[in-house]
């Protein structure tokens, strides 16, 4: 009897911690959809609401995930971001537009911030090579201009391609990144480098592939015509719950959040040629 009772205690205080949970979530998702979007606040009102988010939120990858579904409808821009001296006078950071890798770097610097000021602080730290002293300087030839080299050699976003299915089905393409082919830059960087980039090619990416996924993570979209001008990634965005993806689209001139396959393979046929998946990650602590 006596076992009984224990067991029905363990079983109620269980299931009442996990409805609470259950019901935790369901408010600070209803609390999302109360927000004002972000690209109409001002500074003072974004670093309240983010302050909001850290409480909400206390796990980094569930906040980075409802963080990115507050930036739907947010309006594109290409190239938006830059140092604010020249050659690129765009701020260092910024929430009024987005494109694609804007939305991650943003997001990602937010979700680790209080208020205005610590964000614009580590979008820096995110955006900008470190020095020999580990200090990150904005700088248009130290920025993490190509996404290929930011996935294999920045810690914010690591590279899982290769855990991710048998080494014997991932594609691979050696290049010079921002080298074209006739031998001039891409980008006036006075700098080059070789590397050998891992990708999932087409006839892959199904739904078997998006199960094996964090429940966020990272993708990256390869186009081989680019390679001839020293860039393998097209573009960039989130994938959430194994099925979505969030990103700022030229093509919709908006941030959006759809079905992944629906959006790659087109009535067209594949938008692309093939992914590098990538996760998240927290900052060191100074």
């Amino acid at each position: 009897m006596a076992t009984k009772i224990i067991f029905r205690r363990n079983f109620c205080s269980s299931l009442f911690i996990l409805t609470s949970i259950f019901f935790g979530c369901q408010r600070n998702e209803a609390w999302l959809e109360t927000l004002p979007k972000p690209w109409t606040l001002n500074k003072n009102e974004f670093s309240g609401i983010i302050q909001e988010f850290s409480e909400r939120f206390p796990d980094f990858n569930d906040r980075l995930t409802q963080f990115s579904k507050w930036q739907v409808g947010k309006p594109y821009k290409i190239f938006c971001l830059g140092e604010e001296i020249l050659p690129d006078l765009d701020p260092i950071f910024r929430m009024d537009v987005s494109d694609c890798t804007v939305h991650i770097l943003t997001s990602l610097a937010s979700i680790q911030s209080r208020n205005w000021d610590q964000a614009k602080s580590n979008l820096i730290r995110i955006h900008y090579k470190a020095d020999i002293d580990g200090m990150s300087t904005p700088s248009y030839k130290k920025r993490w201009h190509f996404t290929s080299d930011r996935l294999l050699n920045n810690s914010s976003t690591k590279n899982i391609t290769d855990s991710l299915i048998d080494e014997q089905n991932i594609k691979r393409v050696e290049l010079i990144l921002n080298q074209k082919e006739n031998g001039d830059e891409f980008l006036d960087l006075d700098w080059t480098k070789k590397v050998s980039i891992g990708y999932i090619p087409n006839n892959l990416i199904k739904n078997e592939l998006l199960s094996k996924l964090p429940n966020i993570v990272g993708v990256a979209f390869i186009k081989k015509s680019y390679f001839k001008m020293g860039l393998a990634i097209a573009h960039e965005g989130m994938v959430i719950d194994n099925q979505d993806i969030i990103h700022a689209s030229q093509e919709y001139e908006k941030t959006v959040r759809m079905n992944f396959l629906d959006y790659y393979f087109s009535d067209e046929g594949p938008r692309f040629d093939g992914v590098m998946f990538f996760t998240f990650h927290p900052l060191e602590e100074k």
